[in-house]
């Protein structure tokens, strides 16, 4: 039987819909990851926001102190004169805090005078005062801590660089006992989630505040940072355990501390030694710094990432995050589509849902116990993206081959088959498959006077109308017993039983079909008769044996049909029925069927006769129903 021709258009769909263009999609989101687009970058950054605000709230050991509206209001016009700032310190000491440090720059000299008893109070009480790097050189020398570098890489390549800093006034900051940079990492939405901890300006390495509050606190002289040839690992003050940064010395902050807040000018409560930043916080006054958490001041901010420095619960996202993230993109995207295309729905659907269970989990579990970021927001774009491709590929692959059996065997497989064959197109062995089967040959006898008769009446049409209606009600008997119409040769049907789907008892339903043949063609010839037609007769010829059953042909145009000695058997014995000396025999059938069909049927033994292509005679019988 022709089953397929395929045109350009089908030819490029089926590249389109292929396993291949999946993969192929696969290959194509990985490269934009590789690429990093600024919009990937977001989504990654809001997933590192959910991690962070998943931490539970824990109580801080920086307490805040604000200048508020109601400090001003107490203390009158900013900027405050000098004094008021030592009596800050002086009211802190007497509250018993710890170390103090102040966010706010004096960048001016007082215009009160007051610098020298300021600058006093700073060096006796330890005070920590901050700068600001500024890509705009305003100032390209202050005090500044050394630093020692351990490991092959150099760090002056990978931390943040600026041309200059914002200083306070020398006065100040040589009597201060640190001086660290308040700067954030701004990232594309302008939101602040990590602070560098060191700097460069001008060729020399400045701290982060957070860094050198630690530094004063445990009286060291300097820093050590450990730099491979891919960035910083971490920064080091013993006795605290090495600071995990990122590669430019960047930590992430943790923002859900809940550091306590005193308004300036209020009692103080006693502080218990806890570290005191002093920051701004009243409206005008203050730059209010967008974080995952909302808008903080700057000194909010400068206790959130003290405290995570000091907690040693460091947040961090090590150079090899983004080659896990590039391995679980791809080998999760692959193994996808691969269910998709090799399994059934429910399990492609269960790879699907494993794979985005697994990336999940991992994700969080490197996250819970180790405090790294894993993004997991763009693969699980990938995976639905690819999922969804996948499956519209192959459902619609799927589709075109439901399509083309419906094709191919509509009008040769009974309904329930092709129904069979659509709902699982595995069971049909494509390809040539060895396989022992049963094939019936029928051929209506006589002919001639047939085709005489409605020639004598100038009807050719009539003729056509007899045959197709003969071959049709033949061809229902076939299908419900099972078989399979291979093709139509005039007034002959050639049939075949246990392909394309197994049939176990192939032999007995092949002769069921015989039988009914002749209990049906019995019947018709009394209706023919009737109509004034001559005698209609059958033969029918039927063998089992191995053939070579599949696809015959080209890619663009083949056969689904059988190749094997057995075919020409049962032909040579369809030749013999109703013809000269087997004229009583309409169904002649070969030993080696006889041989599979038991109960319910009983064989004539019409003996043995030589065909056309065997050398031995072979047994033949003549099949009937037990009644």
């Amino acid at each position: 039987m022709v089953v397929q021709y395929q045109s350009h258009k089908e030819i490029k769909l089926k590249y389109i819909t292929s396993i291949w263009t999946s993969i192929a999609l696969c290959f194509l989101l990985f490269s934009v990851r590789v690429i990093d687009l600024p919009f990937i970058e977001q989504v990654r950054l809001n997933t590192f926001d959910q991690y962070i605000k998943s931490l539970p709230d824990k109580e801080s050991d920086v307490v805040m102190i604000s200048i508020d509206e109601p400090t001003l209001e107490k203390l009158g016009q900013y900027p405050f004169p000098r004094h008021t700032y030592a009596q800050m310190i002086s009211d802190l000491r007497n509250a018993n805090a710890g170390m103090i440090a102040f966010t706010i720059m004096f960048p001016e000299p007082d215009r009160f005078g007051g610098d020298e008893v300021f600058a006093s109070w700073i060096n006796g009480n330890g005070i920590v005062l901050s700068q600001q790097a500024d890509s705009r050189g305003r100032s390209d020398a202050a005090p500044y801590v050394g630093t020692a570098t351990l490991g092959e890489g150099d760090a002056y390549d990978f931390v943040p660089k600026y041309e200059g800093l914002i200083t306070n006034i020398p006065d100040l900051e040589t009597q201060a006992w640190g001086v660290g940079l308040v700067n954030g990492k701004s990232e594309v939405d302008n939101i602040t989630r990590r602070i560098p901890l060191l700097s460069q300006v001008n060729g020399q390495l400045y701290p982060s505040m957070s860094l050198e509050i630690i530094r004063v606190l445990q009286d060291k002289k300097s820093y050590s940072l450990k730099a491979d040839w891919d960035g910083i690992k971490d920064v080091m003050i013993p006795p605290y355990a090495p600071i995990k940064t990122e590669y430019d010395s960047s930590i992430w902050l943790n923002t859900n501390y809940s550091h306590e807040e005193y308004i300036y000018g209020d009692a103080l409560p006693d502080l218990g030694g806890k570290t005191a930043i002093i920051g701004l916080s009243a409206s005008g006054l203050s730059a209010q710094i967008s974080t995952p958490q909302g808008l903080f001041p700057a000194h909010q901010l400068q206790a959130s990432a003290l405290q995570t420095v000091m907690d040693g619960d460091s947040i961090s996202r090590p150079g090899w995050t983004e080659l896990a993230e590039y391995l679980v993109i791809l080998v999760g995207s692959l193994l996808i589509v691969f269910g998709v295309y090799r399994l059934r729905i429910a399990l492609s659907l269960s790879a699907f849902f494993g794979v985005v269970a697994g990336s999940a989990i991992g994700a969080w579990y490197v996250w819970n116990e180790a405090r790294v970021l894993l993004d997991i927001s763009y693969p699980f774009i990938v995976y639905i993206l690819v999922f969804a491709s996948a499956s519209f590929n192959n459902f619609y692959k799927q589709y075109k081959l439901r399509q083309q059996i419906k094709g191919q065997f509509g009008t040769y497989l009974s309904p329930d088959l092709v129904d069979q064959l659509v709902k699982n197109p595995e069971m049909m062995k494509l390809g040539g498959d060895r396989k022992e089967m049963t094939f019936l040959f029928m051929d209506i006898c006589g002919f001639t006077p047939i085709s005489e008769h409605y020639k004598e009446q100038n009807d050719p049409e009539g003729l056509v109308n007899l045959i197709n209606e003969y071959l049709d009600i033949m061809t229902k008997i076939i299908l419900e017993n099972g078989g399979t119409i291979d093709k139509y040769m005039g007034d002959c049907i050639m049939a075949f039983w246990n392909a394309p789907l197994d049939c176990p008892n192939h032999a007995e339903m092949a002769v069921k079909s015989a039988i009914e043949i002749e209990e049906k063609t019995n019947e018709l010839k009394r209706i023919y008769e009737e109509r004034g037609l001559p005698n209609i007769r059958v033969g029918t010829g039927i063998n089992t044996g191995t053939c070579i059953v599949g696809n015959m042909g080209s890619e663009s145009r083949f056969d689904y049909s059988v190749i094997g000695d057995a075919v020409n058997l049962a032909a040579r014995l369809e030749a013999l029925a109703s013809r000269g000396d087997y004229l009583k025999y309409p169904t002649i059938i070969s030993k080696a069927t006889a041989n599979q069909v038991h109960a319910g049927y009983m064989f004539a033994d019409i003996g043995q006769v030589k065909v056309k292509g065997k050398e031995e005679e072979i047994q033949i019988y003549y099949p009937s129903k037990l009644y």
